[in-house]
């Protein structure tokens, strides 16, 4: 292979490379103001780790952060102290944020012993695995948060770790 040859494979590489890294950023957070939150998500109903049913419907009408997370899941317990904090400061106004848990009661609820949280979290098992992909997740991946307006449009789809930056950001433009 020529010198020639070899550089030009490598900026091939580079190229596509650049290009794919590009693609993943967009696909983690993409706005996605046009979407309708489905119908569906307001008759959805999940246990609090007391067993009690909760349903998603007591919060349509009101700004929602709905975060799907596991026990298991080291960013998605990272994430929840910013969580915490953003619902002091956004709930005023209206704002919620619930996280469903794509995990089993037992496990919810030891690491609720040995990390209180002081939004709702409801215990969603594998059904919320698939509520999480009919929302826009098809990778099933964790952590896994979307921003539901007070319109019911979704108006943030994310995948990881949620900068708590962004997502204050998010809840500053629909005026919560």
């Amino acid at each position: 292979m020529t010198r020639f040859s070899r550089l030009a494979l490598f900026l091939t590489l580079a190229v596509l490379a650049a290009g794919a890294g590009i693609w993943f950023a967009q696909s983690r957070s993409r706005p996605a103001s046009e979407n309708q939150a489905p119908p569906a998500l307001w008759q959805i109903v999940y246990p609090d780790p007391q067993g009690m049913n909760q349903s998603l419907a007591q919060w349509r009408g009101k700004p929602l952060v709905l975060n799907f997370w596991a026990s298991w899941c080291a960013p998605c317990r990272e994430e929840m102290p910013d969580f915490e904090i953003v619902r002091t400061q956004y709930r005023p106004a209206g704002v919620e944020i619930v996280g469903i848990a794509v995990d089993t009661p037992a496990n919810v609820h030891a690491f609720l012993q040995r990390q209180p949280v002081a939004y709702p979290i409801l215990i969603g098992e594998g059904a919320a695995h698939n509520l999480a992909r009919a929302l826009g997740n098809p990778q099933g991946a964790l952590p896994y948060t979307i921003v539901v307006d007070r319109d019911g449009q979704i108006v943030m789809r994310h995948l990881g770790r949620l900068p708590r930056a962004a997502l204050e950001t998010v809840l500053h433009k629909i005026g919560s």
